[in-house]
C-alpha cells in the first residue's frame, strides 16, 4: 500500500498546479478565511471554548493569601517557611489538539446544490480550526479513501488552518473507496494522546463499528454525516442512468415513476437511520449537514445541545 503524504516542511504555493485553478483556489480559500474568522468572533468562539474545556487545573505559583481565598488553597508548606499564609494559584490547563478525519472519497464530489460535500467539508474544518486556535489549541488532519493519502501533523497558526483548508480544497484523492476503520486505526497508530476528533464522512461504507467503538474511547469523537439532496431523494427527469463514484456500478432508473423515487428515497432514508443508530448506539455525538442548507445552524445546535449536557 502507498504510504500517505505527510508534511512537516514550511508552507508552499501549489505551483503544480493550472494558474486559473491556482486563481479559483486561492479566491475559495480567502473566501472561507474570511467566513470562518467572522463566524467564529461572532457565534463559534465561546462555544468551542465551553465545550471542550481542557485537560483540567495545573499549577502556576504561590501567593500571599488575601481575605477571601480559599483555606482549601493555602500552601502550608510555604506558610511555615515566611511565617506569613500563602495560597497555591492553578489555572486552566488549556492547550488541546484537535484532528480531522476527512473522506475523500470519490463520493465526495457529488454537488447538486453548488458546493461539493468535498468543499462543504473544507468550510466546516475551517470554522472548527480557527475555533481551536483562537483557543490556543493545534489543530491536525488525515485525509482519506480506502487508505490513508495525506497526513499533516497538528500544528497552530492562521497559515498552519490556510495550509489545511488549501489541501482538502484542492486535494485529488488516488483513490476512489472508502475505509473509516483504516483511517480510524491509523489515527490510533499515530496520535498516542486523547484528543478532539471530528471524523467528516458521508459513512458510505460498512465494517467500521469495531474501530469506532475503540476510538470512541481513546478520543473525544465526532462524527459529521455530509449528504448532497441527490442522495436522498430523486428529481422527476425522467430515464437517468445512476453512477456510483466509488464501484462504478451503474444503474438505470426512471424517476417518472413516483414508485421509483420513493423506492430511491426510503432506501436512502434507512442508510441514514442505520448510521445514526450505530452512532447513538456507541455514544458518538453526530451532527448532521447537507450540502443544500446552512451548516453553521448544526453546528451551533451541537455545541449548545453539548454543553446544557454537560452541565447536567
Amino acid at each position: 500500500m502507498d504510504g500517505p503524504r505527510c508534511f512537516n516542511g514550511p508552507i508552499v504555493p501549489p505551483s503544480t498546479m493550472p494558474k486559473q485553478s491556482q486563481t479559483d483556489l486561492l479566491r475559495k480559500v480567502r473566501r472561507i478565511d474570511i467566513v470562518s474568522r467572522k463566524v467564529v468572533d461572532e457565534l463559534l468562539g465561546g462555544e468551542y471554548r465551553s465545550v471542550f474545556k481542557g485537560r483540567g487545573m495545573e499549577f502556576d505559583e504561590v501567593r500571599e493569601y488575601v481575605p477571601g481565598d480559599e483555606v482549601r488553597t493555602i500552601d502550608w508548606n510555604v506558610t511555615a517557611r515566611t511565617g506569613k499564609p500563602f495560597v497555591k494559584r492553578y489555572i486552566e490547563e488549556r492547550e488541546q489538539t484537535l484532528f480531522f478525519l476527512v473522506d475523500m472519497s470519490a463520493s465526495g464530489t457529488l454537488g447538486s446544490s453548488g458546493r461539493t460535500k468535498n468543499e462543504t467539508a473544507a468550510e466546516i474544518c475551517g470554522l472548527l480550526a480557527f475555533s481551536a486556535i483562537k483557543n490556543n489549541d493545534k489543530v491536525g488532519l488525515i485525509i482519506f479513501t480506502d487508505r490513508i493519502e495525506l497526513f499533516i501533523p497538528p500544528d497552530k497558526g492562521q497559515l498552519h488552518v490556510l495550509h489545511i483548508i488549501r489541501e482538502i480544497l484542492s486535494f485529488q484523492p488516488k483513490h476512489a473507496g472508502t475505509r473509516i476503520a483504516a483511517a480510524l486505526d491509523y489515527l490510533g497508530r499515530m496520535v498516542k494522546k486523547k484528543c478532539i476528533t471530528f471524523l467528516l464522512s458521508d459513512f458510505q461504507d460498512a465494517g467500521f463499528e469495531k474501530a469506532l467503538r475503540l476510538a470512541a474511547i481513546h478520543y473525544d469523537l465526532v462524527a459529521i454525516t455530509i449528504a448532497d439532496p441527490r442522495e436522498l431523494e430523486l428529481p422527476d427527469a425522467g430515464l437517468v442512468e445512476l453512477s456510483d463514484a466509488e464501484t462504478g456500478e451503474r444503474i438505470l432508473i426512471d424517476t417518472a415513476s413516483p414508485a421509483a423515487r420513493k423506492r430511491y428515497a426510503v432506501s436512502a432514508q434507512a442508510r441514514r437511520q442505520e448510521t445514526a443508530r450505530l452512532l447513538a448506539r456507541l455514544d458518538i455525538d453526530r451532527i448532521d449537514v447537507r450540502t443544500d442548507r446552512d451548516y453553521v445552524r448544526e453546528l451551533i445546535r451541537f455545541f449548545r445541545t453539548r454543553e446544557r449536557r454537560q452541565t447536567l
